[in-house]
Parts: C-alpha cells; structure tokens; sequence
C-alpha cells in the first residue's frame, strides 16, 4: 500500500477527497499543515489521520523551518508527498530528503503561475483553464508536469465560481489521477543530465490513447434547451457532438416551423429510431415507441414498407416515433398521418410530402440528411459516478455467419427473414424476442426478465394487436441463448416454423432436440445482441 504524507496551510480539501476515493489502494498516513489553526487538522483527526502543526518561527530560515518539518515527519512510513494549498516554497533542503512531491496548481501550467491564477485566466480573456499536478521543484510551479485536466471558463465566471470549478471538476480528477499512477509504479521521476545540471523528468507507463484512452476529455455544445426531461419535474438540455459526421437527430433541421420543438423523450426515441433504420439498404420504415420497435418493414416502396410497420402493432404505434431510409414521396405521408405521430425523422423530404406532413400542427418533421456510413464506432452510458463505453454493435449476419444445427435445414425465404429479424432484433430492449414474416415484423416481445415471457409477448402481440398477419409460418429471433426448450415450444404452439438465435447455452442440445421434434430448423449466429438501453 502507498502511503502518503499530505502538507496543506489552508482546509486541505483535494487531501481529503483522496483520502475518500483511495486512488491506487493509497492512505493518508499523516496531514501536516504550518498553521495551528488550518482546518485540515481538525478534518483529518475526525478520519483517524494523525496530524502534525510546524510552524515557522519569525525570522527563521526556510531550511530550517523544513529540518523541522523532516523530523516531525520522521516517525511516519510514508512513499509520496502531496501539497494541497501549502503556501511555503519549499527547498532542497526538504525535496532531496523526501521521496517524490507533488503538487496542485489551479490553471493549465506552463500559463497563469503564481497565486491569483483565477484573476489571471479571467483578465486574459482565455475560454479554457483547469489544473496542472506536477513535480515540486524549487523552482515555484516550473516541475515537470504529471497530468492536467481542462474546464471551460464561462462568460458570467468571477473568481469565486471558476475556483469551485476548477477544484470539483480538474483538481478531484487529476490529483487522484496522479496518485493513483504513483501507487500503481506506473509513473516515473528520473534525473537527466543537460549543461552539466540535472532535470527531473516524468514518464507515464500505459498512458496511452485509442478508443479507450486512458483519460478522456470530452467537449459539447448546448444545443438547445428542453422543456422538460423524461418527466415535467426534471430540468433537461441536449448537447451536440460537432464533429459527428453521421446522420443523427441532434442538429436536424425542423421542417415545420411551426410546430413545438422536440421533447427529450422525442430525441431519444428518434434517434432509436433512425439508428434502426439504418441497418437496412433496401426502402426500411420502423415506428419507435419508449425506444422499442413497435413495428419495422422493408419493401419495394417506401410507403408498403411503412404500412407494413404500422400494421405490426398499430395500437402501440399511436404517438410514436417514424423513421424512413428514404426521401418521404407523397403517399408515404398520407399514411403516417392518418394516425397520430409525434415525429418523423428521414433523410429528405418531396415538396408535396411536405405539405401533407405540415398540415398537422403537433407532427414535427425532421431532415436529417444523407444516410451515409455510420462513423460514430462508440456507444455511452451515464453511470453515477462514471459512464460506460463501449464499440457500438453494427455486427449483423450474413448467411456465411450461421451455423444450421437442426436436421431441418430453413428454406431461402427463412434465411432471409432470419436476416432482417436479427437487425430488428438489435434495437429491441432486452430480453427480446422478434416474430418477422418476409421482412415485416409481426410481434415484438421487449424487456422480459425472462426469456420464454419475452416469446410469449410476442406471440400474444402477434396474435391480438397485428392487423393483417399473424405468428402463423413466422420465424422467431432471440437476442440471446435459451436456457431451456420452453421457449422455441412457446413459439411452435404459437405458429412460429423457425428460429435464428445466439445458441451457446449448456441446454443447446436439448432446445435442438425440441426444434427437431417440431421439425422446425434453427441456425445458430454464435453472437448475442443484447441491448439494456
């Protein structure tokens, strides 16, 4: 375990936030402050630290003020120094005796050095600031620098507002940051012999950048503010990546002037929406409701493509989301508004689409654009505390990529309703089931915690709310293994006739075996496609 020896004049506040988060397994072993009366000494007793007050006496010689603050320290095991606000310029007399010392300073060293770095970032005028961990050299704010963590300075920032800033989103981050690498011997302080002298210089093992980058400094733009969040009692704003290439619903252009702006709950569920869509080259309409497709189609018109959508579950289609992979014609808007829509998002729009969709004043019609590659190669989570990252899934099969472990083997138009369930099946909230007849849905099952309800769903939606079609001669897509046959047996009595799904399960034989009974083929794609989003 690393132990460190704090130094602080003043509250001492990053020493107690790496006290709390522990960076690299580190413990405080000792607070020591030059004033009787610094609250860090009364924060650091109440955590059980033990604490030590050297005072400079008048006229005492910085060397010896040190010698002294060595012996105090003397009693305690300890393998890093950490300075938080400690208003001494320390000397070789301390740095060659003690091991690495680092410290903290409130803008982007080698700018703003010195005391009032906060009045010096606002009289400059500059948009960024933040904090510098470096090495503690006898030369003030000039040691090799270890990490630095940037903020924004906004227009209506004084001193005050920047400080707090500075402290709770710069210095929590990259103090802990540094002593963490410490802790871990990932970071290294050498001599180097330049003109006869000696310089320290720092290196960071594993510091390195990537898709996952060992740190990470993300920056957007307000794009506009929300009425509400999810619910009218939360407060919500959307922010824009501006260097997002892809087609997205962030910066789309409104068409309908007229009609209110996009809710939060709308650009979530638009942007599922258009990310379904994407998937597919052939005229693809998908209607989104709570981010779930309530129905997805491809045909040879865009138009058939959407009133096979709809059909699906047109009862759960009320007020939700459409999404077309090509330019809106006429006869396509005639069809989405013949029943309530919040939003319609495509890549273009003809002018007689236009004053169809404009006449409904609650409608809001969104061009997004061409529909090129899908560039943006990484999804996040917001967690409390952090957020998740990870390679967004754009995998689909090909029927190179599965595996028929049935004595049935499926028939060309199951493979390719197999095919375009499973990119159905990648935006359905898990656990979830896809019933598709050709390239239209007929029932979707979302959000089971248990897999055979997640078939029964779908089955009972198939059966109770699809308008035209039924489960009868379907093929069932799972986006994940099923544990037991129960639900390929839920699905056959329901009248599905095959199945493509993940496989990988210790049950596989015996869910084969009930495939086998029915006479039902099922390919495995060795792939799961979950999605808890």
């Amino acid at each position: 375990m690393t132990k460190v020896a704090g130094l602080a004049s003043n509250r001492g506040r990053n020493l107690r936030h790496i006290d709390d988060r522990r960076p690299g397994g580190t413990e405080l072993a000792v607070v020591l402050s030059n004033h009787e009366g610094a609250p860090v000494l009364d924060a650091a007793t109440e955590r059980g630290i033990p604490t030590e007050v050297v005072e400079r006496e008048d006229d005492e010689s910085r060397e010896s003020h040190e010698r002294r603050i060595l012996d105090a320290l003397s009693s305690y095991d300890f393998d890093l120094v950490c300075l938080d606000g400690y208003m001494r310029v320390l000397t070789e007399t301390f740095l060659d005796a003690a091991p690495t010392t680092l410290n903290v300073h409130p803008s982007l060293l080698p700018a703003f050095p010195g005391t009032d770095a906060h009045e010096q970032v606002l009289d400059a005028g500059v948009s960024v600031t933040g904090c510098t961990v470096h090495v503690v050299t006898e030369e003030v704010d000039a040691g090799p620098i270890v990490t630095q963590e940037s903020v924004p300075v906004y227009a209506d920032d004084d001193a005050d507002s920047l400080k707090a800033r500075v402290l709770h989103d710069a210095e929590f981050t990259a103090y802990p940051r540094a002593v963490r690498w410490y802790a871990e011997g990932r970071l290294q302080v050498d001599e180097r012999a330049t003109d006869g002298s000696a310089e320290l210089t720092v290196s960071v093992d594993g510091d390195d950048g990537g898709d996952f980058p060992e740190r990470r400094v993300i920056s957007d733009d307000r794009s506009a503010e929300l009425r509400y969040g999810e619910n009218p009692h939360q407060e919500a704003a959307v922010y824009a990546d501006a260097a997002a290439a892809e087609a997205s619903v962030v910066d789309a252009p409104q068409l309908n002037e007229g009609a209110k702006g996009l809710s939060y709950n709308n650009y979530n569920d638009a942007d599922a929406a258009l990310n379904l869509i994407k998937e597919f080259d052939e005229p693809a309409a998908a209607v989104i409701k709570h981010t779930n497709p309530a129905g997805c189609a491809t045909a040879d018109t865009l138009a058939d493509a959407y009133a096979d959508a709809l059909a699906t579950d047109p009862m759960s289609a009320f007020g939700g989301i459409v999404a077309l992979n090509r330019a809106c014609d006429a006869p396509t808007a005639e069809e989405i508004v013949d029943s309530f829509k919040e939003v319609v998002v495509a890549p273009d729009y003809t002018d007689a689409a236009l004053d169809v969709l404009c006449e409904k004043d609650d409608l809001r019609v969104l061009d997004v654009g061409d529909l090129d590659d899908r560039t943006d190669r990484l999804t996040e989570k917001p967690l409390v505390g952090g957020r998740l990252v990870q390679e967004r899934d754009l995998w689909a099969p090909t029927r190179d990529d599965i595996e028929v472990v049935t004595e049935t083997e499926p028939t060309e138009e199951q493979l390719e309703t197999m095919l375009f369930a499973w990119k159905v099946l990648k935006h359905v909230k898990s656990n979830g089931i896809v019933f598709a007849d050709g390239t239209e849905t007929v029932g979707v099952g979302m959000g089971q915690v248990s897999r055979v309800d997640a078939v029964k769903l779908a089955a009972m939606k198939a059966e109770s709310d699809a308008e035209g079609k039924s489960a009868e001669g379907a093929v069932m897509a799972s986006d994940a293994f099923f544990p037991f046959p129960d639900g390929v047996e839920e699905a056959a009595d329901a009248g599905v006739e095959a199945v493509i799904q993940p496989g990988g399960s210790v049950n596989d034989e015996d869910v084969v075996a009930a495939c086998d009974e029915r006479g039902m083929p099922m390919v495995f794609t060795g792939r799961r496609c979950f999605r808890h989003d």
